[in-house]
Order: structure tokens, then sequence, then C-alpha cells
């Protein structure tokens, strides 16, 4: 099972951003674009994959480590006594079967109700960094644009997109990527090995379908 949070996840929470644009069609309307070029990006792995993004990531995982930790004692705490009562069940009186399924069921809802807790937090946490990083990425796109000739760019990060078919060539999330990094001036984070801890049994799946939202220009 998948780590809690990872870089492809970070970016499915982007619905914040499209605050950000907004603001950004709040501004001054800038001089025509002088380029003819049509571009392609994948905003969302864009600020994923950006040293600094990777760091707020990592960040994000040490802030939340322990209670994930927590909520997997919960669960295997709730599984070995499922599994005691399979066990035993036949062998048990009438009232402590009923006790055992019933201590069981309460623990389940307690487990339940932290790891929904647990998940608002780290959604609200995400949508904070994207909020931050998310604004940045949109100057840098725009200023990469302009000084590559660019007319029009178009988001692909959403599955819904209209984009039927780019040419690979066309592709600029990559060099948006090192734009990005040398304008932030944030160094790559230490490569470190993955952590894929097991989402707890029975508690609602940890993230939404992929990017139903993606940011736009205005």
């Amino acid at each position: 099972m998948a780590s809690y949070i990872n870089p492809r996840v970070l970016t499915l929470t982007l619905v914040t951003i499209l605050g950000i644009s907004a603001a950004h069609a709040q501004a001054p309307a800038a001089s025509p674009a002088s380029g003819n070029k049509v571009g392609i990006v994948s905003i969302q792995d864009a600020i994923a994959n950006t040293n600094e993004g990777k760091k707020e990531l990592e960040a994000l995982q040490q802030k939340f480590s322990p209670r994930q930790a927590a909520l997997q004692s919960q669960n295997d705490e709730l599984e070995n006594l499922k599994k005691q009562l399979q066990a035993q069940g036949d062998k048990l009186s009438d009232e402590e079967r009923n006790n055992r399924v019933r201590s069981a069921t309460e623990k389940q809802k307690t487990l339940q109700r932290n790891y929904e807790d647990f998940q608002n937090e780290v959604q609200t946490a995400e949508q904070e960094i994207l909020n931050r990083l998310g604004k940045k990425m949109l100057d840098v796109l725009e200023k990469y644009a302009r000084d590559n000739g660019y007319a029009v760019v178009m988001d692909v990060s959403n599955p819904q997109t209209p984009v039927l078919y780019a040419n690979p060539g066309t592709n600029i999330t990559k060099p948006l990527i090192e734009a990005y990094n040398v304008a932030s001036g944030v160094a790559a984070p230490s490569p470190k090995p993955a952590n894929t801890p097991a989402k707890p049994s029975g508690a609602a799946a940890t993230r939404p379908p992929a990017g139903t939202t993606t940011p736009k220009k205005p």
C-alpha cells in the first residue's frame, strides 16, 4: 500500500489553486504575446516535482508520520481482536462473545473517526502548501511562456482535459520544473528510502479520484 502522501497524491488537492488563478485574472492585462507556439504542461506534476515541492512534501511526511503510526497501532489491535474472535468464537459463551463483538465494533468506529480526522488534517496541510507553491509556479509559467515564444500553454494534468493529442516536443513540464528550481534557489532534497506504511483497514479511501480540477490561466 502506498504512503499516505506522495508527489502524485499531493497534487490531487489542487482545487485551491483556482483561487490563485482568479487572483491573476484581477491583475493588469499583459501585453499581447509575441510568440505563436503552443505548449502543454502537467502543472500538477510540475509543482510536486520541484525541489521546493519535494522538500515541503518530505516535511509533511515527517510531521504526520507519528499520527499514522498511532493509527496503524490501533488498526493492528483491532485486527488481533477480530482474529481472536474468529478463532475462539464457538468456544465462548454468548455473553463473552457479545462483549468482544461490541468492543471490536467500538474500536472500529473510533479508528474510522480518527482516520477521517487524520485525512482532513493532511489535506488541509497539503492545500496550504499548494497555495504557496502554486502561485509561484504560475508566475514562473507566465515568464517562461513569454521568454520562449508561447502564445498558449495548455494544462493536461486533468484526465478530463480536452487535449486529445500533443506532440511530445510540445510538453514543457520538465523545463518548467527546471525554471522554477532556478527561480526559487532551493536545492534538491537528499534522496531517502521510500516509506510505504499500510493504510488502516476499514478506513475510508485516502484520496478522491485523481485530479478533477486543475489550475488554469485566466
